[in-house]
């Protein structure tokens, strides 16, 4: 079956109108009618080829909500009709330890990236949700709450789970001390799960002009770290930090903020940097990192998020503006993430 799309053909092409061959449902499998599919950082990085190995005609797009269109006639969890999400994964070979233990993203074997990745047979590559349609197995479909607007649910699939999976993995709760670093698509989702968690929240930015947006979005303290004084005056403050930025930062410096036993996780991907194995060893700090989270989780967060009344702040475009929108991405120029109405692409 093939579905409108768009595709980059190479590192240096722009996103343009493509055809993609979509399977019809098979015993397990969920057509999905995409409605929304938000842009993540990552999606620049793998089109534009900056992590290596990337696999053209390149499909991107990995925060997905949509209608549910069609089953497969051994699917049990879904009917026509249901709004439902996919994530970063579509599959994975189920029979590895972190598969068992509902930890799917970080299959043993690999796992199926919902684009720019191979299905498991390791030889069809996956197109993602830059398309009108997607075909997914039912196990790696997400049930939508009533509560999260569609278009405001989509980024959680991505910036959702990736700050939600390490706050909850190292027990962040009421009475600590966190701090988010970055009030960008996923710095400001961590904020408002870490304030629903009970935490003090602060978030750390070099840019001033964030500070209105963080006390909006419910941090309770605000630090801008472009300069030695700062950093110093909150030196050993915190419980816990995330770090959302995606660009080359000085790690050193955060984590000398961290108390002693303090945990910083770094959920973004910037070009590799050093670290001073002092800053760990004088505090006894861990410096961790954190992927998405796996199947179960990230229904448990999209549940969270309606209980509390998170989504994401988002700025809707038709797909015709999506090359516009990744250069005003590279500027920072969104608060904070750019969703896809995928009806443009009708």
């Amino acid at each position: 079956m093939k579905v409108p799309a768009y595709a980059t053909q190479s590192p240096s092409s722009l996103l343009e109108p493509f055809e993609v061959e979509r399977r019809e449902p098979g015993p397990r499998d969920v057509l999905i009618e995409n409605m929304i599919c938000g842009i993540c950082h990552s999606d620049i990085h793998q089109a534009r080829d900056e992590w290596g190995g990337s696999i053209y005609p390149m499909v991107p797009g990995h925060e997905v909500v949509g209608k549910v269109k069609a089953v497969g006639d051994r699917v049990s969890k879904w009917k026509t009709g249901d709004l439902v999400g996919v994530g970063v994964i579509v599959d994975s070979c189920r029979r590895c330890p972190p598969c068992k233990s509902g930890e799917e993203v970080y299959c043993q074997n690999g796992p199926s990236y919902t684009y720019n990745g191979r299905e498991q047979d390791h030889r069809t590559p996956t197109f993602g949700g830059y398309s009108t349609h997607i075909t997914v197995d039912q196990d790696y479909v997400f049930r939508i709450p009533e509560g999260i607007p569609a278009d405001r649910a989509a980024p959680l699939m991505c910036a959702g789970i990736t700050t939600y999976s390490p706050l909850r993995h190292w027990k962040v709760r009421a009475g600590q001390s966190v701090a988010i670093v970055g009030l960008g698509g996923l710095g400001h989702v961590a904020v408002n799960f870490a304030k629903a968690m009970g935490a003090h929240v602060t978030v750390l930015s070099h840019s001033p002009a964030k500070e209105a947006d963080s006390a909006r979005l419910g941090a309770d303290d605000f630090v801008v770290t472009n300069s030695w004084e700062a950093l110093k005056a909150n030196s050993e403050r915190f419980d816990f930090i995330l770090d959302t930025v995606s660009a080359k930062h000085d790690y050193d410096a955060y984590l000398g903020m961290l108390k002693m036993d303090g945990v910083m996780a770094l959920v973004g991907l910037p070009v590799p940097g050093a670290v001073k194995p002092q800053s760990l060893v004088d505090r006894r700090r861990s410096l961790v990192g954190s992927s998405a989270g796996g199947i179960r989780e990230t229904q448990e967060m999209l549940d969270f998020s309606a209980k509390h009344g998170i989504g994401a702040d988002i700025e809707k475009i038709p797909i015709q503006q999506v090359n516009e929108a990744y250069e005003r991405m590279l500027r920072s120029d969104v608060k904070y993430r750019f969703v896809i109405d995928m009806a443009s692409l009708k």
